[in-house]
């Protein structure tokens, strides 16, 4: 197929006339229809460029900008926020100040007469009592009975240095009867619910409380109660460092948003370590692998202590039990990690080393 038969017309000059050696001989060729085929120039929308430069060069796209000044220009990224240094939430002079004179009251009472130190014990108990039977009318409406509680939690600690371990449940029996009977006084109405808070209450603080009370009652007692009071800090100390520093992957966040994983491993180190240490030059007959296992128990307490009562205040809708101690809060944010680490600590002193 040749390029007639795409009906393509003959040549012309470049003067517009028709290229007569151009195509095979015929008629003549027809102007008038060679001006009707002539394809229209293709004029540019804009003026042309001069200089004999290339249009495409530098050429403007349809709808563009045509002076630089007019491009678009991206906003710059703005600039990253500096990193924030890590604060503590609270006011850490106070409480390293508060801590240290708790630390003094305890340990002088400690070991200079061990009567003393249960007359501290059941003072603390019933400060934590009122705390906790105030934010729970506060916050709930729920009346639990203090005074059979402050009473019978006092009566329980001391019971459990006179009388041992029977003392302590016998103290605890007739404290939940002494609730049950004294909400009886008022309105039946909310009196499970009472009753019901008033027995974990009495479970909670002065029961748990007692085991103190028990430890303190061995030959070496003082220092074993003195090894549960380092071993409980000492934990507290290693999580706070530790999650302070390295802390990433939250532990339980919707209970404490505060506690990561990496504060529970310095947590266990470090209570290992003061472990060791405590149960080798502190308790009679104890063996330095001994207090490791005791520094694993005690870091798993006191974490889920303090998570215990993170759960109570978050149901409450508070930040703290109390404002007694600045820096701290109240009596019982110092006892959330102690309380339950005290029948741990006692158990585990009973299985190594006996309870004389």
């Amino acid at each position: 197929m040749n390029d007639s038969s795409w009906g393509s017309p003959p040549t012309a000059d470049l003067w517009g006339q028709p290229d007569q050696g151009a195509g095979p001989a015929g008629p003549a060729y027809d102007e008038p229809a060679a001006q009707q085929t002539r394809p229209m120039p293709i004029v540019p929308d804009g003026p042309a460029r001069g200089g004999g430069q290339d249009d495409d060069r530098g050429a403007a796209r349809a709808g563009g900008p045509v002076f630089r000044d007019e491009i678009a220009q991206e906003p710059m990224p703005a600039p990253p926020p500096p990193p924030q240094k890590k604060r503590a939430g609270r006011d850490l002079r106070a409480a390293i100040g508060v801590g240290v004179g708790l630390g003094v009251v305890v340990v002088a009472s400690l070991f200079i007469v061990k009567a003393a130190f249960v007359g501290v014990v059941a003072v603390a108990v019933v400060v934590g009592l009122w705390e906790l039977t105030s934010r729970l009318d506060e916050k709930k409406g729920i009346k639990a009975p203090l005074v059979p509680l402050a009473v019978g939690g006092a009566a329980m600690v001391v019971a459990g240095y006179v009388r041992g371990v029977e003392g302590a449940w016998v103290a605890m029996a007739l404290t939940a009867l002494a609730v049950l009977v004294w909400r009886m006084t008022e309105q039946p109405e909310g009196y499970l619910r009472d009753v019901t808070a008033g027995v974990f209450a009495a479970f909670y603080v002065p029961f748990l409380a007692t085991f103190v009370a028990l430890m303190l009652t061995a030959d070496d007692g003082a220092r074993r109660v003195l090894m549960f009071l380092l071993l409980t800090v000492v934990s507290d100390t290693g999580a706070y460092a530790v999650g302070w520093r390295f802390g990433t992957h939250k532990l339980a966040p919707r209970i404490s948003p505060g506690k990561t994983r990496e504060g529970l491993l310095g947590a266990v180190v470090f209570a290992m370590v003061a472990g060791a240490l405590c149960m080798q030059f502190l308790i009679n007959d104890g063996v330095w692998w001994q207090g490791l296992l005791l520094g694993i128990a005690v870091a798993a307490s006191a974490t889920l202590g303090d998570l215990g009562e993170s759960m109570i205040k978050r149901d409450l809708g508070i930040k703290d039990m109390g404002t007694l101690l600045p820096g701290h809060g109240g009596i019982m944010d110092r006892l959330d990690s102690l309380l339950p680490t005290a029948p741990v600590v006692w158990l585990l002193l009973v299985i190594f080393v006996g309870s004389g």
